[in-house]
């Protein structure tokens, strides 16, 4: 039996590793001449150093992406403070707080005035329980509106990070999985983790190295254009150099794109539109080691700040509405909101500015119910990626998950058909 995993980014390889690791065959298949997809790092001439395509935070309670680096050998390649304490700056009225989450696994930060969002009370976190508890059809600002205490300071930032939406449109079902695997179970489970050098040291280069040891070495440059079939299954798959056969013991985990799925596999359902996200990366002289990453801004461009090294980045999701603008524009307006934040003096120094228009797919109610489940028409064809059916967002997380289970399904493993309720 051979496990055929087309797509090398993160839940393509996550998918690889979990068959390889329940002692299957695996060939990997990745249409680019690098793997990772949107998780991906590259040396930027300008900057003079390795930078990512987008700045990716963790939380200690993401099982299945320390899982899946603990499997590669790459755990200490994320970094992050010693507990669960996120630092806040209001940019209209230069107020800086933080919200201190603790170091146990249950949620004891709420009885603490101290530890909670400035000027809340304990009930009002209970907004926090009804978003675990939202309809499919319910909007995070159905459930918080904005003049509730919590909207501004906390779910706000928290659901534009999570679902690269603005509140009025983000699915509050996704956002109420993600309180209920870190937030519901205290500052253990909520401690930020970055990559400590980069994205490809941390994930995609320990993950091939890994795959290689045991035979499996990923196959660039080979884009599906379509799938063969034979008495009910998948046969054959099409790329641009030939065809692979797929035998009659033989499985398929398609790991690619939402679009580029819809248009290989018949009738397939998926979400159809994107959002984008907004990075800068700006190389500081002198930047201050009391920062202590990552940094949420309230009020400015930048949502969040991450430092790695002499390189501050900013992050600004659902930034549709600034993909068309002038990027020396946009770098400047961001600079100043760094300025401020970091308490830095002087001009704006080198910058890189990214603009990911299709950096996930457009998290609503109405998208989300569009996400087709792993499994397909045809016994021996699974799909994987973030914009699968599953109970998580769009994020590192979320896309590990999916391989996961993706190759569980392949591989035959019980109960794996009830593993994206989030319980397991």
């Amino acid at each position: 039996m051979t496990v055929h995993v087309v797509g090398a980014g993160l839940a393509g390889l996550a998918a690889a590793v979990q068959a390889t690791g329940r002692g299957r065959r695996v060939r990997l298949y990745e249409g680019t001449g690098q793997a990772g997809g949107r998780c991906r790092s590259f040396f930027d001439a300008v900057l003079g150093r390795t930078i990512d395509n987008g700045n990716h935070l963790l939380l200690s309670g993401n099982r299945s992406a320390r899982r899946f680096v603990e499997t590669i050998g790459s755990a200490a390649e994320l970094t992050g403070p010693p507990t669960a304490q996120f630092d806040f700056i209001d940019l209209t009225d230069r107020r800086r707080w933080r919200l201190d989450l603790g170091r146990g696994r249950l949620p004891f930060w709420l009885f603490s005035e101290r530890a909670r969002v400035p000027h809340t009370v304990l009930g009002d976190y209970l907004a926090l329980a009804r978003l675990m508890l939202a309809g499919p059809n319910q909007t995070v600002a159905q459930i918080v509106p904005d003049d509730h205490p919590l909207y501004e300071a906390l779910v706000l930032p928290l659901a534009i990070a999570a679902l690269n939406a603005q509140p009025t449109e983000g699915a509050a079902a996704l956002l109420g999985a993600v309180v209920r695997e870190t937030f519901l179970r205290g500052g253990a489970a909520c401690r930020p983790l970055m990559a400590a050098r980069s994205l490809d040291a941390a994930f995609i280069d320990p993950a091939l190295a890994w795959l290689a040891g045991r035979s499996v070495r990923a196959e660039f440059n080979q884009r599906l254009r379509g799938l063969e079939f034979g008495r009910g299954r998948i046969a054959a798959l099409r790329f641009t150099d030939g065809s692979v056969a797929v035998g009659p013991e033989d499985v398929v985990v398609l790991a690619v794109p939402p679009a580029a799925a819809a248009e290989i596999v018949p009738d397939l359902t998926v979400p159809l539109e994107t959002r984008a996200i907004l990075n800068a990366h700006f190389r500081v002289d002198g930047l201050p080691e009391r920062v202590r990453p990552p940094l949420g801004l309230i009020g400015g461009l930048a949502e969040w700040i991450f430092v790695r090294g002499d390189v501050a980045s900013t992050t600004t999701s659902a930034a549709d509405a600034g993909m068309d603008a002038d990027a020396d524009d946009l770098a400047q307006r961001l600079w100043q909101d760094v300025r401020v934040a970091l308490r830095l003096t002087g001009d704006m120094p080198r910058v890189r500015v990214i603009k990911e228009r299709r950096a996930t797919y457009a998290q609503t109610p109405a998208d989300v119910a569009r996400r087709p489940q792993p499994w397909t028409a045809w016994p021996n064809l699974f799909l994987a990626g973030d914009w699968v059916a599953g109970p998580l967002p769009a994020t590192i997380e979320g896309a590990i998950r999916s391989g996961d289970r993706a190759a569980e399904l392949a591989c035959g493993v019980e109960g794996a058909e009830k593993a994206g309720d989030g319980r397991r």
